[in-house]
């Protein structure tokens, strides 16, 4: 190693004087070392990567081998052929599971009048009888299928009265549910196109396409539950000035008050109504430092006057998250929330929804999920 790494001195001439830079064995050694450790480290790396993308390629071959086997017909028909009892005892160990992961649904729900939804019954039960007449080995599997049947209406019509209560919770806090399940069912939507089917034929069981829709509707009014303001913004009781018309504080005339406020101490917490996404972050004329969050449906509230923020613009917030601090910013007389909610851009009063909202939606809820709380109070 001292052959390779003599003493060396060099000669540098600058302006007719002559200087002498000597580098030592020592330094020469430590900056073999150091060049070797990097392209060691970089070796490493290159081999890391290379075997990750090895193993990831592997697995990747060997999930489309495994699908591929799955999806092989001929092996499920040999079974069909070899053993229709196996077949059979596998439909309805699959029936079973299926029956048991919905077994929160309420037993008596049963078709009741005015509602849209069939009762196959009777149907089912002919069609099992003439079966096992004909093919006695496929008698079970028309049991099967009666089951099957009879859990899709048993799911739409509980799809329908969950749907049925949240339509009537939003008509209550003076909302068109029609109008919210409208703008649910079509926004932020797309991909491609791929039919269902619930037959060989590539048909739809109009018993299965009418449980898909139910619960669509359901899900879109259920989602509509919690964009409804349902909340309050604050911790304080005392509302100084109510929605409407008033005096004006700084000139003494008429005005009209878009909102509610909520005096507070300066620095006290402020909470998001409902769920929804911060849209706006910032300083609004005469509002001071305020946070709008859009609630879908057209929906959206207005938190100003605050003192700090506690969001930011594009975050995703649940009813009762704190967005935000009392305050005395813009145009304001002292510490208080100044909350407004407005539908379709327009200032509607807002004290019927954190009236009317916590008790009705509550009931629309029963037995599903338990109402939003304030997160501090959990």
């Amino acid at each position: 190693m001292a052959d390779w790494f003599p003493d060396r001195e060099f000669f540098m001439r600058s302006q007719g004087q002559v200087r002498f830079i000597k580098i030592s064995s020592r330094m020469q050694k430590i900056a073999a070392a150091a060049t070797v450790s990097a392209l060691l480290v970089w070796a490493i790396s290159m081999a890391i990567m290379a075997w990750s993308q090895y193993r990831a390629e592997a697995d990747r071959v060997s999930l489309l081998e495994r699908e591929a086997k799955v999806a092989t017909a001929e092996d499920r028909v040999a079974e069909y052929a070899d053993d229709l009892t196996k077949v059979t005892s596998d439909l309805a160990a699959r029936q079973e599971f299926l029956e048991a992961a919905t077994a929160a649904i309420p037993n008596d729900v049963k078709l009741s009048e005015g509602e849209t939804v069939t009762d196959s019954t009777s149907e089912a039960n002919d069609t099992v009888s003439k079966v096992s007449a004909l093919i006695p080995e496929a008698g079970e599997l028309a049991k099967i299928e009666a089951r099957q049947l009879a859990l899709v209406e048993k799911l739409t019509r509980f799809a329908d009265r969950r749907a049925a209560r949240a339509a009537q919770a939003i008509r209550q806090l003076g909302l068109d549910p029609k109008t919210m399940q409208a703008r649910l069912d079509t926004s932020a939507m797309g991909g491609p196109l791929e039919l269902l089917s619930s037959g060989s034929s590539g048909g739809l069981d109009p018993r299965f396409e009418r449980l898909g829709l139910s619960l669509a509707r359901m899900n879109a009014l259920e989602r509509g539950l919690d964009s409804i303001p349902q909340v309050a913004p604050a911790h304080v009781k005392m509302v100084t000035s109510s929605y409407g018309y008033r005096r004006d504080p700084f000139t003494g005339a008429a005005a009209m008050h878009s909102g509610l406020d909520f005096k507070g101490p300066r620095g006290a917490p402020i909470y998001a109504a409902a769920k929804g996404r911060v849209t706006y972050v910032g300083g609004k004329s005469g509002y001071g430092k305020t946070v709008e969050i859009s609630h879908g449906n057209g929906l959206m509230t207005r938190y100003a006057h605050m003192s700090n923020y506690a969001a930011k613009v594009g975050q995703t917030v649940e009813a009762g998250d704190v967005i935000g601090a009392i305050g005395s910013t813009g145009r304001s007389t002292g510490p208080h929330l100044h909350f407004e909610v407005r539908i379709n851009e327009r200032a509607v009063n807002p004290r019927p929804f954190l009236e009317k909202a916590p008790n009705v939606l509550k009931e629309a809820r029963s037995g599903t999920r338990s109402t939003p709380q304030q997160k501090s109070n959990r």
